[in-house]
C-alpha cells in the first residue's frame, strides 16, 4: 500500500508515451515477435505504467503522447486509462527536444516534474512515490539509471534544466552518464534513484515479466508460449 504525505502532493508526474501500433512500437522485439505482438507488449507495458502512476502520490499526472491512438493495440483500454490524465502532444523533431518540451509543458503547474517512460512496467506506485519524495527533498534533480546505460526516470525542480537533453545522444550505453554529466555541468546536483531494467529486447521483456504481475506479465506469458510453438 502506497503511503501518501504532503510532500508528494507537490510533484507532477510526467509519462512519455507513444501509441502502441504494429510496426511503430517496440520494433526491436521483432523477431522473434511479429510487429503486432510487439505492439501488444508495448500496450501492456503502457497500461501497467499508467496504473502505477494513477496509484502514486503526486499532485498532477501528465502524459506527453504521440501517435494515433485509434490505430493502437488495446486502444479502448488505453483510452479509458488516458482519460484520467492530462494529455499534451509531444513537440519537436528529435527525442531530446520532445523530452525538453514535455518537461516545459508539465511544469506549467508550477511544481517539480518527475518524468518516466513506458518501458519499465515493473516500477510500481511505491517506487514512483519514493522518487517524488526524493525530488522534493533534494530540491534539484534525480536520475534513475537503467541497466543498459540509459535512464528510466528524470526529476527536475525547474524545467530549464531539461534543455540539456537536446544535446545528449539518446538510446546509447552512455546516455545515463552523459545526462548526469550535462545536468551537473549546468550546476545541478543529481541524486541517483534505484536502477531498473527497461524493455528493449525480447530477453529484456522476459526478465522484466518475471519480476512483476499485471497486464505485462500476462501478455508475455502468452507470447512466450506462441514464440515457442513457432519454433
Amino acid at each position: 500500500m502506497t503511503v501518501c504525505d504532503a510532500s508528494t502532493q507537490q510533484v507532477t508526474l510526467l509519462v512519455i508515451a507513444k501509441a502502441p501500433i504494429a510496426g511503430y512500437a517496440k520494433t526491436r522485439l521483432t523477431p522473434p515477435l511479429t510487429p503486432q505482438e510487439a505492439a501488444e507488449v508495448a500496450a501492456a507495458s503502457l497500461l501497467d505504467t499508467l496504473d502505477s502512476v494513477l496509484h502514486s502520490c503526486v499532485a498532477h499526472r501528465v502524459v506527453a503522447f504521440t501517435g494515433d491512438l485509434a490505430a493502437a493495440e488495446r486502444r479502448e483500454e488505453l483510452a479509458r486509462a488516458l482519460s484520467e490524465f492530462e494529455i499534451v502532444p509531444q513537440r519537436g523533431a528529435s527525442f531530446g527536444t520532445r523530452l525538453a518540451n514535455a518537461h516545459a509543458d508539465a511544469a506549467r503547474h508550477g511544481l517539480p516534474v518527475l518524468q518516466i517512460g513506458m518501458d519499465t512496467p515493473q516500477v510500481g506506485a511505491e517506487v514512483l512515490t519514493r522518487a517524488a519524495r526524493d525530488l522534493i527533498a533534494c530540491d534539484d534533480s534525480v536520475l534513475g539509471p537503467a541497466e543498459d546505460g540509459g535512464w528510466w526516470a528524470l526529476g527536475l525542480s525547474v524545467p530549464q534544466a531539461a534543455r540539456t537533453l537536446i544535446d545528449v545522444p539518446m538510446s546509447t550505453a552512455r546516455t545515463g552518464h552523459l545526462t548526469r554529466k550535462a545536468l551537473r555541468y549546468c550546476g545541478n546536483r543529481v541524486q541517483m534513484l534505484p536502477t531498473f531494467a527497461d524493455v528493449d529486447t525480447f530477453d529484456d521483456a522476459l526478465r522484466v515479466a518475471a519480476t512483476t504481475d499485471g497486464s505485462f506479465a500476462e501478455v508475455m506469458a502468452e507470447l512466450r508460449h506462441r514464440s515457442m510453438a513457432r519454433r
